[in-house]
């Protein structure tokens, strides 16, 4: 018999199409695209015998009872898992799931929904429920105790953990996949090694100790988003594991009843539907947030190259009470910006996002050296003056005729530049503080419109270049150089006498 004639006899003669209602032929289409699944789902992977199906029942009933064994190991990959969390080390976090058991407890979940098997179920149900407990607890009790001994400073979310905060329907695929591989590495016996690489690949536990540092932290979101990444993966590989368990017959009277879905693969299917909506959901703005990060972000670079300035860091962060955006940059300058130049680049960047828009921006004064450009030298203004001097002769009267030498003093002017202190007043303020030093105690107070001498001292204070200066009463102190406007003065010349002796007879 070839193999179409095999194909015709697993399903029914064509019936008569005209005198079918729609509800009938659409229950006879339904019928046989099952059958034909399944019929093409045998020939490529073909039903375990019961020998094996007695075996995987039984491995899987030792590994899912929840024993002293078991919880052992999930305090040890819990404990590991919370510990690369917090120091942000995926190799940790590896470790730390190929330790843990749950996977174990989950595959089982799938058998026993598939074969009836109710005691398999509670002992599976039970196993998964205490371990996921258990490991949220201690993952909040080992936050808390690094919050009081700080080892590890967490005011920033690690890496690690803000990336199992926010599940997409990839972590729904990746899921689906892994219960796959692990049901199929589980039944067939010579594929265990696998098992392991599919450990890594779910990810069970780590989402677990995230929920507990969210906890820990008073972070809910970070909470929400790990439990519904952990709620995705077990109802997801439970799902996938029924329904390769089916597929290779470990269902109870498969030969008997074989044309229709069994229940619990049918509450599987639901439940992963029903878990598309809030995956679909935080994908959405997932993207969104993506896309608007990257518009600010350009929008912002090119607003920096226009001053000529170089950006160094961003962030941003949306108040949606107020719609509301804040913006802080930190930006390296040769030459200190000014207030105005603050308003214009907030304006410029709330035009082009057609948002409203709050900046901060946080400047430090920087120079650039290039061993390869040697540095231009500027040359000394060398002011010549022009004096005519008389020279003056002195006669002395002697009785002898003996000369006498006298010398006589001839001016030759020359011009010396001699740096005096610039003058400087304040810009766009009424008044400013006098420090002692940058960042020091208050000593004086420079009034707007009033001169004060700047001296030759400079000094980088927390990202701002601070120069010396005196008032007008005589006091030296310290005042932030992009606060002050220099006012230019002419350099004079100071001219320097220089005797020639001339002899005279």
């Amino acid at each position: 018999m070839d193999r179409r004639n095999r194909f015709d006899n697993h399903f029914p003669k064509k019936p008569d199409w005209q005198g079918m209602s729609l509800r009938e032929k659409a229950d006879y289409l339904w019928s046989r695209l099952k059958l034909r699944v399944r019929f093409y789902g045998r020939r490529l992977l073909p039903p375990v015998t019961k020998e094996r199906v007695a075996e995987v029942q039984l491995q899987l009933r030792e590994s899912s009872t929840p024993d002293f064994d078991y919880f052992v190991l999930v305090l040890l990959s819990c404990m590991i898992a919370t510990f690369g969390l917090l120091i942000d080390s995926a190799a940790t976090i590896i470790g730390a799931m190929l330790v843990a058991p749950l996977m174990s407890p989950i595959l089982g979940i799938g058998l026993a929904s598939i074969r009836g098997d109710t005691t398999l179920l509670r002992d599976a149900g039970t196993a998964l429920l205490r371990g996921a407990l258990l490991a949220v607890a201690l993952s909040i009790v080992i936050t808390w105790f690094n919050n009081l001994l700080p080892f590890v400073s967490v005011q920033d979310l690690p890496a690690e953990v803000l990336s199992r905060t926010r599940p997409t329907p990839i972590d729904l695929g990746v899921a689906l996949a892994g219960g796959l591989a692990a049901t199929f590495a589980l039944v067939q016996p010579n594929l265990s090694a696998a098992l392991p690489g599919v450990a890594i690949a779910t990810a069970l536990m780590p989402p677990l100790c995230v929920i507990g540092i969210g906890i820990a932290l008073g972070d809910w979101e970070v909470a929400r988003g790990a439990a519904l990444l952990f709620l995705t993966n077990a109802v997801t590989i439970a799902a996938s594991s029924t329904f390769l368990f089916y597929i290779t017959g470990f269902n109870l009277g498969r030969r008997q009843e074989g044309k229709t879905i069994p229940r619990s693969l049918q509450i599987s299917i639901v439940l992963i539907i029903i878990l598309l909506a809030p995956l679909g959901w935080t994908s959405y703005r997932f993207v969104q947030e993506a896309s608007l990060n990257r518009e600010i972000n350009q929008v912002v670079r090119e607003e920096v190259d226009q001053i000529g300035a170089e950006l160094d860091s961003l962030t941003w962060v949306e108040d949606p009470e107020e719609d509301l955006l804040v913006i802080e940059v930190t930006l390296l300058v040769t030459t200190p910006m000014r207030y105005a130049n603050s308003v214009e680049m907030q304006d410029a960047i709330a035009r082009r996002l057609q948002r409203t828009v709050q900046l901060r921006i946080n400047q430090v004064n920087y120079a650039q050296l290039d061993p390869l450009v040697p540095p231009t030298l500027t040359p000394i203004t060398q002011i010549a003056e022009t004096s005519t001097a008389s020279p003056t002769a002195t006669a002395t009267a002697t009785t002898t005729l003996t000369p006498t030498v006298t010398p006589t003093a001839t001016l030759v002017p020359t011009a010396t530049y001699t740096p005096t202190p610039q003058t400087a007043i304040l810009e766009d303020r009424s008044s400013l503080a006098l420090l002692a030093y940058p960042g020091g105690p208050e000593i004086g107070v420079l009034r707007r419109n009033v001169p004060f001498k700047v001296l030759y001292g400079r000094e980088i204070h927390e990202g701002w270049l601070w120069i010396e200066v005196q008032d007008a009463e005589g006091r030296v102190g310290w005042v932030p150089e992009f606060m002050t406007f220099t006012i230019t003065e002419t350099p004079t010349a100071t001219p320097t006498l220089t005797a020639v002796p001339t002899a005279t007879p």
